[in-house]
């Protein structure tokens, strides 16, 4: 079994003074796991353990997928659109009012500066409550035929969701999985990394005051491999999997959850282009790409990591960038000052560090960062200089593979042809973006590059009525927007004949 950071733990008097999540939550009450355990989930500021957190096994995934199986055949199935819609705003309601504490647990979980958490975790409701005004309008359509006919299909729900959430924005990932599997009248069975599980079961908390009946939504925690994860995909209890994650575990989620012929979603990083032209207004292009470089500490699948900036401004480019480098104010990341705090875990810090050395060995010219930071106050913590290699080229491994750490790589070009060449060169496509006051280049380039979702002199803007996925290796299917609902639905044709007469097919 795979320990995150730490083993499962006794209640002796050495947890007395942590936060103690010590059940979990299974239809609509707090129990305490069958055939789990108790580990402790650490601060990455200080390497600390900080938090007594119950972990469910292979029972407690059996007793929740139980549940959820009775709530969608139960009063949750069974409830209008429109009434679950009122649901669903409740919890969007509660949510808004909770959203600054759920904020600093979410940052004490996986050290994301708090100025961030606030920004984020505060405009969730608005997400939950978009997709409560979508529980009615799962219309199906007519299909026009003969006179002898009326054809039309409807949407049903898929069933029983297991919905599997990454460390480095546990709670985002949430409301993008449960609010459209909710809105579509699936049940939810929520497994959050084991790096970050405290905030998911505060989530529970909310659902539980929310008033939604009982089995609609648990929250197991639990080791991935060997752990409730896997016991969530294999289960022939549950229709679907929505995973957000690395690719490689993604793969291995296809391969385990085959046998039982489930559905998945699996939204799975990238290595984002944000190609900066000459003809951009240069300020805010460097606002936007120095600004989404070292966002949540460099642990974003929509970072613009990949810098490619055409060569009239790539000096300009490079200086702005170590200069910025410098002014970021690493630190704790409850403290309202923090720009960036630690890695999320100690083996996130570990890749990353290597990830630095990998550039240095390949020829990459670290212009800023490159280290630990291990300073008066900081010592213990997971912290990591921004990052930034000039002259870096498409083949090397920083520009190829994503190293989910606050490290920017600058990649010259010559024109159009060859930044869109390098923005398509990679094994990813989930967002991308380009900088341009040309607006007929806005639109060739745009069109051609491979990406799910591209900014156009703009950076990292996400809403609720926007989708959110990826082309190749970055993932299948769509998070937010009108599409979201479409993986957590089945499409149901009927025929009804307006004749009632049916051919004797033997009659002569």
């Amino acid at each position: 079994m795979a320990m995150p950071e730490s083993a499962a733990v006794g209640l002796d008097e050495s947890t007395a003074s942590k936060a103690r999540y010590e059940k979990i939550f299974i239809g609509g009450k707090w129990v305490a796991p069958e055939d789990g355990g108790v580990i402790e989930s650490i601060d990455p500021s200080t390497g600390n353990p900080w938090a007594v957190v119950a972990f469910g096994g292979s029972r407690d995934v059996d007793r929740a997928v139980a549940a959820a199986r009775e709530a969608f055949e139960g009063p949750w199935g069974k409830m209008p659109g429109w009434e679950r819609a009122g649901v669903l705003r409740r919890f969007a309601d509660l949510y808004k009012e909770r959203a600054a504490d759920l904020a600093v647990i979410e940052s004490r979980d996986n050290g994301r500066a708090l100025r961030e958490s606030r920004v984020d975790v505060g405009g969730h409701s608005n997400f939950y409550h978009w997709f409560a005004s979508l529980c009615d309008k799962t219309h199906g359509r007519t299909i026009p035929m003969d006179d002898s006919v009326h054809a039309f299909t409807t949407r049903a729900p898929l069933g029983v969701v297991g919905a599997i959430t990454p460390w480095n924005v546990p709670l985002m990932a949430a409301c993008w999985k449960l609010g459209p599997a909710l809105a579509a009248g699936c049940t939810v069975v929520l497994k959050p990394a084991e790096q970050t599980p405290v905030s998911s079961l505060e989530l529970a908390r909310i659902f539980e005051d929310a008033g939604f009946p009982p089995g609609v939504v648990n929250v197991v925690p639990g080791y991935g491999r060997d752990g409730a994860g896997e016991f969530l995909v294999t289960h022939p209890g549950v229709d679907k999997i929505s995973f957000t994650g690395e690719g490689a575990t993604a793969r291995e989620i296809l391969k385990t959850g085959a046998d039982t012929l489930k559905r998945f979603t699996f939204e799975l990083g990238g290595k984002a282009p944000h190609i900066l032209f000459a003809d951009a207004d240069l300020d805010q292009a460097l606002n936007a790409a120095t600004g989404s470089a070292w966002a949540l500490c460099g642990q974003s699948c929509a970072l613009g990591s990949r810098v490619l900036v055409e060569r009239p401004i790539y000096q300009k480019v490079a200086e702005e960038f170590a200069s910025r480098a410098a002014k970021v104010r690493v630190g704790m990341p409850l403290d309202a000052a923090t720009h960036m705090g630690p890695q999320a875990s100690r083996e996130q810090l570990s890749k990353t560090l290597a990830y630095i050395g990998a550039g240095r060995q390949e020829g990459a010219d670290l212009i800023a960062g490159g280290n630990r930071i291990e300073r008066d106050g900081l010592q213990g913590g997971y912290f990591v200089e921004p990052t930034v290699f000039a002259d870096v080229r498409n083949d090397m491994r920083i520009a190829r593979e994503e190293i989910f750490g606050p490290v920017a790589a600058l990649i010259p070009f010559d024109g159009e042809e060859e930044a869109i060449a390098l923005a398509n060169d990679t094994s990813y496509g989930l967002t991308a973006g380009l900088w341009t006051g040309d607006v007929g280049r806005a639109h060739r380039v745009a069109a051609r590059i491979q990406a799910g979702l591209v900014w156009v002199n703009t950076y990292r803007y996400l809403r609720w009525s926007i989708p959110y996925g990826g082309f190749k290796a970055s993932g299948w299917g769509r998070e937010n927007g009108l599409e979201a609902l479409d993986p957590y639905l089945e499409t149901k044709a009927t025929v009804v004949s307006t004749t009632g007469t049916f051919p004797d097919a033997y009659a002569t």
